[in-house]
């Protein structure tokens, strides 16, 4: 497949060592596949996100507005890059964005841009509030969860049933397992403080992670699969390091998840396997996941995948090689004042 002309706007350009964006990644995925000859954009929301300057990956970078803005304010920036710098494909990368883009499909459509996404209602299923209905629907296993709005419920939760640990976590992003009220209130508070209302509180169970990612091509079925175990974690629980694995009960409950959702476009599948060697579902996050580059190193690259479903290709991919230890590293990009001071005032490079 020649892909000379095609653009791919790419949005999740952040790399914070701690908690990075998938953006990167998925440029990554695509700038080194040789099949591919196109052009990368990406798209951020922070002047400081990294990938905005890193020219030897990224042909074309601009600034969105935030989320919060509402999808007219997104379509009319959208409009205004698409006018100078036309795309052909949109792969967004960042859960807060996910709603605004899916309203505008049609829109997009009309650009003559590609997406492949579920529906805001099928996005929904998978939030983490209602993750218990979705996991018992596809008859998995997944800890309890309650929303909460106030710092208060730690102190009195052992009435409740609630024993310490605990995991409390954003409904879009952040998470951090608690072993005292006061260590809980603390992340609830820093958690609410950047991403609002409610918080999750969610039952903790000891064992180790094993993550999926794939597509789905919207029918209930699997496009490819690329499973890893993490070896090492970051504060905020995000994979430092890990392995890549086959596990033949992570793919059967992603393949019960995917069809009970008739899931469209990228997804990661979060489980854990305790001590018990039960597995129980923790997330699905519907996008790919920052450890992405991972199917690219073996041999089963989901964001070429991806592109090449959304031009009309075919795509067999071939099971992913066992065995591969990814370890992150965080390194400095170095730029001038002048085309940081570009893409502040004009918000872009």
């Amino acid at each position: 497949m020649q892909n000379k002309t095609i653009r791919v706007a790419i949005t999740g350009m952040n790399a914070k060592p701690d908690n990075p964006g998938p953006g990167l990644a998925v440029a990554r995925c695509l700038f080194e596949e040789d099949a591919f000859q196109g052009e990368i954009i990406g798209l951020s929301y922070d002047v400081l996100d990294p990938g905005l300057y890193l020219d030897e990956m990224i042909h074309h970078a601009y600034l969105l507005p935030y989320p919060s803005n509402g999808e007219h304010v997104l379509l009319e920036r959208l409009q205004q890059i698409h006018s100078r710098t036309p795309f052909d494909i949109l792969i967004p990368c960042l859960d807060a964005e996910l709603v605004n883009i899916i309203s505008i499909q049609d829109e997009l459509s009309a650009m003559g841009v590609k997406v492949l996404m579920p529906d805001v209602e099928t996005l929904q299923l998978r939030d983490k509030d209602r993750l218990p209905d979705l996991a018992k629907q596809a008859g998995i296993k997944t800890p309890e969860v309650i929303s909460i709005t106030q710092a208060g419920f730690f102190y009195n939760c052992h009435k409740e049933g609630w024993q310490y640990p605990l995991v409390v976590k954003g409904v879009y992003y952040d998470a951090g397992i608690a072993r005292t009220p006061d260590e809980a209130a603390a992340i609830f508070r820093k958690i609410a403080a950047e991403w609002g209302y409610p918080v999750l509180v969610q039952r903790y169970i000891e064992g180790e992670e094993f993550n999926l990612t794939a597509l789905g091509d919207g029918q209930g079925n699997l496009t490819g699969s690329v499973m890893m175990r993490k070896r090492a974690v970051t504060d905020k629980g995000k994979a430092w390091a890990g392995i890549s694995i086959y596990d033949t009960q992570l793919r059967a409950a992603a393949e019960k998840l995917v069809k009970a959702l008739d899931w469209s476009g990228p997804l990661e599948i979060e489980m854990l396997r305790s001590r018990q060697g039960e597995y129980y579902l923790i997330e699905i996050n519907p996008r790919f996941p920052a450890w992405i580059y991972l199917s690219a190193a073996v041999g089963c690259n989901l964001p070429w995948a991806l592109v090449q479903l959304l031009e009309g290709h075919e795509v067999n991919l071939p099971e992913p090689e066992i065995g591969k230890l990814f370890i992150r590293y965080a390194q400095e990009t170095v730029i001038s004042l002048e085309k940081f001071e570009n893409m502040t005032m004009w918000g872009n490079n």
